[in-house]
């Protein structure tokens, strides 16, 4: 069986690969090989696989040069939108910064416009204490001439009625002494005469006087009314913004107002909290109204006095794009927000505190630490340069230091961190509810 298939085999390799010789020949000599069949196949499958991988490493390569185009190609073009994209947030940061201090500067104007509406409602509260005083002054002086206008009649017509008692047939003598009387009680009359009309006259003074005190205290009010509406509504647009901003990072603000009215409870300034006497009666409806706006005045230089300790600004100012946010990353958490910039941008504090750290850390590099109100903290690590010192009292936009590329780094930025009682929290969240207020 299998000679016959040898055989068979045999036969048909003859049949394609037939036997074939190759005759070398010198100059004294003839010889050849002998190519076989089976030497023939070998070649021929050889040559076959070589020119086989020759095709497909070709094929390859021209695929993975063609696929390597086109990568690059969209590799570009992604650069090229995240370029754009971030041009764009570089564009809108900056929209919102100015938009921000265009917000602060109103806010200050608008404190200042509360400052001068609360000096004109302290002025005239004033105004209206010294008209009710004059009121009542005048109206006491009227009762009294009433009253003495009232005795003289009275004194008057008892005069006449010993006048007409005394009338008949006096004597001589008599007659001398009647003169004398009549004429007493002729000046007596012409005086309370004189005396009714001056007291007519300052009684119908003090009346106009009265209307017109009237008239102004009327006139007092509706001004009053109007910078009492006025004041309300700068408190609201004020005030409910900051309490809206304090809540969305997480602050309670009525434990940060205690906090800070412990830390700042002395008396005195514009914006001091009052409270107008009502000289043991019950407060009026203006009184009232009127401290309800000055608590709410007090409550704004509170949130006012909270906003600038808490960090709810920006620590870099210039162009900068982010890079890296809070949260896990390459298996691990990031517990702040990178910001890159250009070498040796300025860095700011983002609230007042005091600097705590100021030198190398392990993989922060050069790190600053600064300790804040409400038991907050914030770093600020990789600088290249430090521009504060240990124990130095700073205020929000002081700059701390230069951005740089010291520690466990792989470019240039600012790695920020917040953290509250100890434990880092995302920076964000107060830039962004700052952002959303300012």
């Amino acid at each position: 069986m299998h000679r016959r298939f040898a055989i068979g085999l045999n036969a048909l390799l003859e049949k394609h690969f037939p036997e074939r010789r190759v005759f070398l020949k010198s100059d004294t000599d003839t010889r050849f090989i002998r190519l076989r069949p089976h030497s023939q196949l070998l070649a021929f499958a050889g040559a076959a696989a070589i020119v086989a991988w020759a095709i497909i490493a070709t094929a390859i390569l021209l695929m993975d040069s063609i696929g390597s185009g086109n990568f690059r190609e969209q590799a570009k073009r992604d650069q090229r939108t995240y370029e754009y994209r971030l041009n764009a947030l570089s564009d809108e940061r900056d929209m919102r910064a100015d938009e921000a201090l265009a917000a602060q500067e109103r806010f200050n104007s608008a404190l200042q416009q509360i400052s001068v509406m609360q000096t004109e409602l302290l002025a005239s509260e004033t105004r209206r204490r010294e008209l009710e005083t004059g009121i009542e002054v005048i109206q006491k002086s009227l009762r009294r001439t009433v009253k003495e206008r009232d005795t003289a009649r009275a004194e008057a017509q008892e005069l006449a009625s010993a006048l007409d008692n005394q009338g008949g047939t006096p004597g001589n003598g008599e007659d001398s002494t009647g003169d004398g009387m009549l004429d007493f009680l002729a000046t007596a009359l012409a005086d309370t005469a004189v005396e009714r009309d001056k007291i007519s006259n300052d009684a119908q003074q003090a009346l106009l006087e009265a209307d017109e005190m009237a008239l102004r205290i009327e006139l007092m009010r509706d001004q009053n009314e109007q910078i009492f509406s006025q004041l309300e509504d700068a408190m609201t647009i004020s005030v409910e913004p900051l309490d809206k901003m304090f809540r969305a990072a997480g602050m309670n603000p009525k434990t940060l107002l205690d906090t800070v009215r412990r830390g700042y409870s002395g008396q005195g300034g514009p914006l001091t909290p009052l409270s107008f006497s009502t000289r043991g009666q019950e407060p009026s409806s203006d009184a009232m109204r009127a401290n309800r706006i000055l608590d709410q005045m007090d409550k704004l230089n509170l949130y006012r006095i909270a906003a600038q300790k808490a960090p709810f600004a920006i620590p870099v100012k210039n162009s900068f794009r982010y890079t890296s946010g809070f949260g896990m990353r390459w298996g691990r958490m990031h517990n702040g927000t990178d910001f890159a910039a250009p070498h040796g941008t300025p860095i700011y504090a983002t609230a007042d505190g005091v600097v705590t750290h100021a030198g190398w850390l392990s993989g922060y590099g050069h790190l600053v630490k600064i300790r804040h109100e409400f038991g907050i903290e914030t770093r600020y690590a990789h600088m290249s340069k430090l521009r504060v010192k240990v124990g130095q009292r700073v205020s929000r936009g002081d700059q701390i230091g230069d951005m740089g590329n010291t520690g466990r780094s792989t470019g240039t930025h600012l790695h920020y961190e917040v953290r509250v009682g100890g434990k880092p929290v995302n920076p964000m969240t107060y830039i962004k509810a700052a952002n959303d207020v300012f």
